[in-house]
């Protein structure tokens, strides 16, 4: 399973950049080949400057060796083996119509001390953070979420749905990082579900990810911007970069894991504001975003 679910990352790394450098038009990006001292490496592929994209990265690893300590607290084992990789992509578009986009999809195995296989899970997910919000790009983003997870069990959606809203919140904001999209952890083989059933679901949704957000960003990409809506998008980053640092489990882990420093940081956007006790205009969209934020939404 770890061979086949790292091939068809491998796969996807390439579909979603290929067609991301079509989008964009000027850029393309630029790929950083790495090893991991204790086993393992990845390939991280970053964009930046672009036509469409400030920056922006689309990285694989697979990555392996004994459990590092915060792992072998979580699982309450003295010792042990594991195997982890997965695909993690972000995009930070230079017009603020355009929304910020968050992927993920991983697969993990833990090993006794023969090498026997004690627990195999995926989990991964997608997420929007508009700046500017129109309704019909978020219905369009749960939609292709929601049809991607009906393939496989109608019961996914609204339960994936609901962990991404709890996950992606700024609990020092008390608000959401953004619209959400769908978010799953330790998908495990169970009765109803063979770890073969978890791998179809995973890649469904893997595949469906370019669907659900390429036609926001060629309906977006052209609108015109002023200076005011470049810097509420830079002071919205900056909610960005607080959740990924202060919240974010898989950011927080490879900072704890001595993961690689640059990939793990290529999620956030280069420019940024803090601008103290900031407050939007009444009545503006500024406002109408934050108000739908303090609130996760049912969009369909």
């Amino acid at each position: 399973m770890k061979n086949k679910f790292y091939a068809y990352i491998e796969n996807l790394q390439d579909q979603i950049t290929s067609k991301i450098e079509a989008v964009d038009g000027l850029a393309i990006f630029e790929e950083d080949i790495w090893e991991r001292e204790e086993g393992g490496g990845g390939r991280t592929r970053v964009i930046e400057n672009g036509g469409v994209f400030e920056k922006g990265g689309v990285n694989i690893s697979a990555v392996h060796g004994e459990l590092p300590e915060v792992l072998r607290n979580q699982f309450k084992v003295k010792e042990g083996n594991f195997f982890a990789c997965g695909l993690s992509l972000v995009l930070h578009p230079t017009n603020p119509f355009v929304p910020t986009v968050h992927a993920n999809w991983r697969y993990f195995e833990m090993y006794d001390e023969v090498g026997n296989i004690v627990t195999q899970w995926f989990g991964g997910g997608q997420d929007l953070t508009p700046y500017y919000l129109f309704d019909e790009d978020a219905i369009h983003f749960h939609t292709v979420c929601k049809s991607a997870c009906d393939t496989h069990d109608l019961e996914f959606y609204p339960k994936f749905k609901k962990t991404c809203d709890d996950y992606f919140w700024n609990s020092h904001r008390n608000e959401a990082r953004g619209i959400g999209g769908l978010f799953f952890d330790y998908q495990k083989e169970t009765a109803a579900y063979s770890i073969e059933d978890r791998f179809n679901f995973v890649t469904e949704i893997g595949n469906s990810f370019l669907e659900s957000y390429v036609p926001i960003v060629e309906k977006r990409k052209e609108i015109t911007y002023t200076k005011a809506h470049k810097e509420w998008q830079e002071i919205r980053r900056g909610r960005y970069v607080e959740f990924n640092l202060v919240h974010d489990r898989g950011t927080l882990f490879g900072l704890k894991t001595n993961g690689r420093i640059e990939s793990i940081l290529m999620s956030l956007p280069p420019i940024v504001q803090w601008k103290y006790n900031h407050q939007p205009e009444k009545d503006s969209e500024e406002e109408r975003l934050l108000l739908i934020l303090a609130k996760p939404k049912d969009w369909i």
